[in-house]
């Protein structure tokens, strides 16, 4: 039997071994472009987002979580990425709708290419891993409901920042200052 972490290895490996590595290029270099971020996601689809939008705000980007409470109103020329596994999460389906009707750019993070999220968004990141709901597209997971396609998620996005840091030549120290000096 494999150890916990040798599964959870594994698992992602696969999702990796289909990922389109390309994706992160490309949405690194709209964010570079993109007036305002935002980042919307429900449960931990929401809490990867909000991990991406903390590293974003370090790399100097402007860039919001939707939802909180000192986020601004949405504006043609903004630029939003929307998380959800299945891609039917009605909450950011509706945020998305709503942010292509003021023209802005939407990003979709999702398994499901056919997903009323995918169908919304210009641009959609395709991560091959497992959800809570297990369709039969999605990539076979021994772990709990959607943690295979959270950690890809969390690592998909770090990678976007570290595409990003590089195109915007943001070194350490630069993002350290932005760093929260209040802890």
């Amino acid at each position: 039997m494999m150890h916990p972490i040798e599964v959870i290895f594994s698992e992602i490996e696969q999702v990796f071994a289909e990922f389109d590595h390309m994706s992160i290029e490309c949405v690194a270099m709209r964010l570079a472009k993109a007036k305002r971020i935002f980042v919307a996601g429900e449960g931990r689809s929401g809490f990867m987002g909000k991990a991406f939008a903390m590293r974003l705000m370090h790399l100097g980007a402007t860039v919001y979580a939707v939802g909180e409470t000192v986020t601004p109103s949405l504006q043609s020329g903004d630029t939003l990425i929307a998380i959800s596994g299945s891609g039917v999460t009605k909450q950011t389906v509706w945020i998305a709708e709503k942010a292509k009707q003021l023209g802005c750019e939407v990003i979709a993070v999702t398994t499901d290419l056919s997903s009323a999220l995918a169908n919304i968004a210009s641009l959609t990141v395709h991560i091959p891993a497992a959800t809570k709901y297990r369709r039969g597209h999605e990539t076979q997971s021994k772990q709990p409901l959607g943690s295979l396609f959270d950690q890809c998620t969390h690592l998909i996005l770090d990678a976007i920042c570290l595409q990003y840091a590089n195109n915007q030549q943001v070194e350490h120290q630069k993002a350290f200052q932005r760093h929260s000096n209040l802890e």
